[in-house]
Protein backbone atom coordinates (compact mmCIF):
# COMPACT_ATOMS: atom_id res chain seq x y z
CA UNK A 1 0.00 0.00 0.00
CA UNK A 2 0.79 3.54 -0.26
CA UNK A 3 2.86 4.98 2.25
CA UNK A 4 1.28 8.54 2.51
CA UNK A 5 1.23 9.36 6.45
CA UNK A 6 1.09 13.31 6.24
CA UNK A 7 -0.58 14.35 9.18
CA UNK A 8 -2.72 17.05 6.93
CA UNK A 9 -6.52 18.65 8.05
CA UNK A 10 -8.27 14.83 7.91
CA UNK A 11 -5.78 13.79 10.13
CA UNK A 12 -5.29 16.21 12.38
CA UNK A 13 -8.97 16.57 12.64
CA UNK A 14 -9.88 12.74 13.67
CA UNK A 15 -6.84 13.14 16.74
CA UNK A 16 -8.31 16.42 17.73
CA UNK A 17 -11.84 14.29 17.85
CA UNK A 18 -10.64 11.78 19.87
CA UNK A 19 -8.54 14.18 22.48
CA UNK A 20 -12.09 16.06 22.62
CA UNK A 21 -13.56 12.45 23.66
CA UNK A 22 -10.63 11.78 26.04
CA UNK A 23 -11.23 15.12 27.48
CA UNK A 24 -14.62 14.69 27.99
CA UNK A 25 -13.94 11.09 29.42
CA UNK A 26 -11.38 12.15 31.90
CA UNK A 27 -13.46 14.98 33.06
CA UNK A 28 -16.54 12.97 33.68
CA UNK A 29 -14.31 9.96 35.62
CA UNK A 30 -12.84 12.08 37.68
CA UNK A 31 -16.20 13.70 38.67
CA UNK A 32 -17.73 10.79 39.21
CA UNK A 33 -14.60 9.52 41.05
CA UNK A 34 -14.64 12.23 43.94
CA UNK A 35 -13.02 10.78 47.15
CA UNK A 36 -12.05 7.73 46.17
CA UNK A 37 -8.32 6.58 45.31
CA UNK A 38 -6.33 7.55 42.59
CA UNK A 39 -6.83 3.87 41.04
CA UNK A 40 -10.39 4.26 41.15
CA UNK A 41 -10.69 7.45 39.85
CA UNK A 42 -8.32 6.62 36.44
CA UNK A 43 -10.22 3.82 35.55
CA UNK A 44 -13.51 5.61 36.10
CA UNK A 45 -12.26 8.16 33.25
CA UNK A 46 -11.26 5.47 31.00
CA UNK A 47 -14.07 3.82 31.36
CA UNK A 48 -15.43 7.09 30.59
CA UNK A 49 -13.62 7.55 27.39
CA UNK A 50 -14.35 4.04 26.56
CA UNK A 51 -18.02 4.18 26.72
CA UNK A 52 -17.86 7.17 24.75
CA UNK A 53 -15.63 5.62 21.72
CA UNK A 54 -18.03 2.97 21.23
CA UNK A 55 -21.34 4.95 21.37
CA UNK A 56 -20.65 7.62 19.62
CA UNK A 57 -17.65 7.01 17.08
CA UNK A 58 -18.41 3.20 16.74
CA UNK A 59 -22.04 2.75 16.89
CA UNK A 60 -22.02 5.96 14.24
CA UNK A 61 -19.86 3.59 12.12
CA UNK A 62 -21.85 0.48 12.41
CA UNK A 63 -24.81 2.14 11.58
CA UNK A 64 -23.57 4.09 8.64
CA UNK A 65 -21.97 0.59 7.36
CA UNK A 66 -25.13 -1.28 7.34
CA UNK A 67 -27.65 1.03 5.80
CA UNK A 68 -24.40 2.41 3.18
CA UNK A 69 -20.78 2.66 2.62
CA UNK A 70 -18.28 4.31 4.62
CA UNK A 71 -16.52 5.82 1.39
CA UNK A 72 -19.62 7.35 0.11
CA UNK A 73 -21.19 8.98 3.23
CA UNK A 74 -21.47 12.57 3.77
CA UNK A 75 -21.88 12.31 7.59
CA UNK A 76 -18.99 14.28 9.79
CA UNK A 77 -17.94 11.18 11.53
CA UNK A 78 -17.72 9.20 8.27
CA UNK A 79 -14.37 11.66 8.02
CA UNK A 80 -12.93 9.97 10.44
CA UNK A 81 -13.32 6.79 9.90
CA UNK A 82 -12.19 7.55 6.31
CA UNK A 83 -9.26 8.69 8.00
CA UNK A 84 -8.58 5.63 9.89
CA UNK A 85 -8.87 3.69 6.80
CA UNK A 86 -6.02 4.71 5.15
CA UNK A 87 -4.39 2.82 7.66
CA UNK A 88 -7.09 -0.65 7.92
CA UNK A 89 -8.67 -0.19 4.29
CA UNK A 90 -11.23 -3.16 5.09
CA UNK A 91 -13.03 -0.23 7.42
CA UNK A 92 -13.76 1.27 4.37
CA UNK A 93 -16.45 -1.03 3.10
CA UNK A 94 -18.55 -3.63 4.40
CA UNK A 95 -16.01 -6.57 5.85
CA UNK A 96 -18.16 -9.08 7.74
CA UNK A 97 -15.24 -9.91 10.26
CA UNK A 98 -14.82 -5.88 11.28
CA UNK A 99 -18.78 -5.64 11.59
CA UNK A 100 -18.98 -8.18 13.78
CA UNK A 101 -16.51 -7.35 15.88
CA UNK A 102 -17.73 -3.93 15.97
CA UNK A 103 -21.72 -4.62 16.86
CA UNK A 104 -19.95 -6.69 19.77
CA UNK A 105 -17.80 -4.00 21.14
CA UNK A 106 -20.47 -1.31 21.03
CA UNK A 107 -23.49 -3.08 22.47
CA UNK A 108 -21.84 -5.19 24.65
CA UNK A 109 -18.35 -3.63 25.67
CA UNK A 110 -19.91 -0.01 25.54
CA UNK A 111 -22.99 -1.13 27.78
CA UNK A 112 -20.67 -3.37 30.18
CA UNK A 113 -18.50 -0.06 30.51
CA UNK A 114 -21.39 1.69 31.95
CA UNK A 115 -22.15 -1.15 34.23
CA UNK A 116 -18.67 -0.64 35.74
CA UNK A 117 -18.99 2.44 36.05
CA UNK A 118 -21.64 2.08 38.25
CA UNK A 119 -20.49 -0.96 39.56
CA UNK A 120 -17.71 0.81 41.17
CA UNK A 121 -19.24 3.84 42.24
CA UNK A 122 -21.53 2.28 44.28
CA UNK A 123 -19.46 -0.23 45.70
CA UNK A 124 -21.30 -3.69 44.19
CA UNK A 125 -20.39 -7.26 44.69
CA UNK A 126 -20.23 -7.41 40.97
CA UNK A 127 -17.46 -5.06 40.13
CA UNK A 128 -14.58 -7.78 39.23
CA UNK A 129 -16.71 -9.83 37.08
CA UNK A 130 -18.23 -6.99 35.02
CA UNK A 131 -14.56 -5.82 34.87
CA UNK A 132 -13.05 -9.22 33.48
CA UNK A 133 -16.13 -10.00 31.59
CA UNK A 134 -15.59 -6.13 29.54
CA UNK A 135 -11.52 -7.25 29.37
CA UNK A 136 -12.09 -10.25 27.93
CA UNK A 137 -14.32 -8.74 25.16
CA UNK A 138 -12.00 -6.03 24.62
CA UNK A 139 -9.03 -8.53 24.20
CA UNK A 140 -11.44 -10.84 21.97
CA UNK A 141 -12.17 -7.61 20.31
CA UNK A 142 -8.77 -6.56 19.35
CA UNK A 143 -7.45 -9.96 18.44
CA UNK A 144 -10.62 -10.94 15.80
CA UNK A 145 -9.92 -7.32 14.49
CA UNK A 146 -6.31 -7.96 13.49
CA UNK A 147 -5.75 -12.02 13.46
CA UNK A 148 -7.82 -12.57 10.56
CA UNK A 149 -5.81 -9.75 8.43
CA UNK A 150 -2.56 -10.96 9.57
CA UNK A 151 -3.45 -14.81 8.54
CA UNK A 152 -3.80 -13.50 5.02
CA UNK A 153 -0.87 -11.04 5.11
CA UNK A 154 -1.75 -8.40 6.18
CA UNK A 155 -3.08 -7.22 2.66
CA UNK A 156 -5.17 -4.30 3.86
CA UNK A 157 -2.86 -2.68 6.83
CA UNK A 158 -1.01 0.16 5.64
CA UNK A 159 2.32 -0.74 7.26
CA UNK A 160 4.25 2.04 4.88
CA UNK A 161 3.16 5.02 7.40
CA UNK A 162 4.84 6.27 10.60
CA UNK A 163 1.30 7.83 11.36
CA UNK A 164 -0.94 4.61 9.99
CA UNK A 165 1.04 2.06 11.58
CA UNK A 166 2.52 3.57 15.08
CA UNK A 167 -0.61 5.94 15.58
CA UNK A 168 -3.61 4.63 14.24
CA UNK A 169 -2.53 0.83 14.05
CA UNK A 170 -0.05 0.55 16.95
CA UNK A 171 -1.16 3.36 19.47
CA UNK A 172 -4.81 3.30 19.06
CA UNK A 173 -5.29 -0.66 19.31
CA UNK A 174 -2.84 -1.11 21.56
CA UNK A 175 -4.64 0.63 24.32
CA UNK A 176 -7.61 -1.70 24.88
CA UNK A 177 -4.73 -4.40 24.52
CA UNK A 178 -2.85 -3.01 27.46
CA UNK A 179 -5.59 -1.22 29.44
CA UNK A 180 -7.88 -4.19 29.65
CA UNK A 181 -4.74 -6.33 30.23
CA UNK A 182 -3.97 -4.21 33.84
CA UNK A 183 -7.37 -4.68 34.48
CA UNK A 184 -7.70 -8.06 34.31
CA UNK A 185 -4.28 -8.09 36.69
CA UNK A 186 -6.20 -5.85 38.81
CA UNK A 187 -9.28 -8.13 38.94
CA UNK A 188 -6.68 -10.95 40.05
CA UNK A 189 -5.22 -9.19 42.62
CA UNK A 190 -8.45 -8.17 44.43
CA UNK A 191 -9.92 -11.42 44.09
CA UNK A 192 -7.14 -13.27 45.64
CA UNK A 193 -6.80 -10.82 48.66
CA UNK A 194 -11.02 -11.56 48.76
CA UNK A 195 -10.21 -15.38 48.87
CA UNK A 196 -7.71 -15.13 51.69
CA UNK A 197 -9.59 -12.83 53.82
CA UNK A 198 -12.52 -15.30 53.46
CA UNK A 199 -10.35 -18.17 54.40
CA UNK A 200 -8.62 -16.44 56.88
CA UNK A 201 -12.25 -15.88 58.95
CA UNK A 202 -12.94 -18.90 58.28
CA UNK A 203 -10.29 -20.21 59.92
CA UNK A 204 -10.81 -18.32 63.24
CA UNK A 205 -14.06 -19.93 63.53
CA UNK A 206 -12.71 -23.17 63.55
Amino acid sequence: MHAGGELGAAAGGSLLLCASLLAVGCALGLRLGRGRGAADRGLLAWLCFNALVHFALEGPYVYLSMVGNITHSDALIASLWKEYGKADARWLYFDPTIMSVEILTVVLGGSLALVLVYAIVKEKHYRHFVQITLCVCELYGGWMTFCPDWLMGSPNLNTNSWLYFWVYLVFFNGVWVLIPGLLLWQSWVELKKMHHKGSNSRKKFQ
